[in-house]
């Protein structure tokens, strides 16, 4: 399974929606127990992965929209990233 996209959502008070845009090669099928701990396993990686980003180094801000709704969009590199880039340079 390939993470592609994971959106956080607290639009309701104690809520949280996680939608997960994945690419999978696995046949189980939707609603099932096998593709619910598929999919919560791949989230769970992905925020982990997204926190050890943030903490890990510099961030930059790559968008902004609104005024008093804000939505800022950050792009955060991942150590594994940097390291390939500098591999590459």
């Amino acid at each position: 399974m390939t993470l592609r996209r994971l959106v956080l959502d607290y639009s309701k008070p104690g809520e949280l929606v996680v939608r997960c845009l994945y690419g999978t090669r696995s046949l189980s099928n939707p609603g099932t127990k096998a593709r619910g701990k598929e999919v919560s396993a791949l989230v769970r990686s992905g925020l982990e992965d997204a926190l050890a980003a943030l903490e890990g180094g510099p961030n930059e801000c790559i968008g902004t929209s609104g005024f008093t709704t804000r939505e800022d969009i950050l792009l955060v590199t991942t150590v594994s990233q940097v390291k390939q880039k500098v591999k590459g340079a």
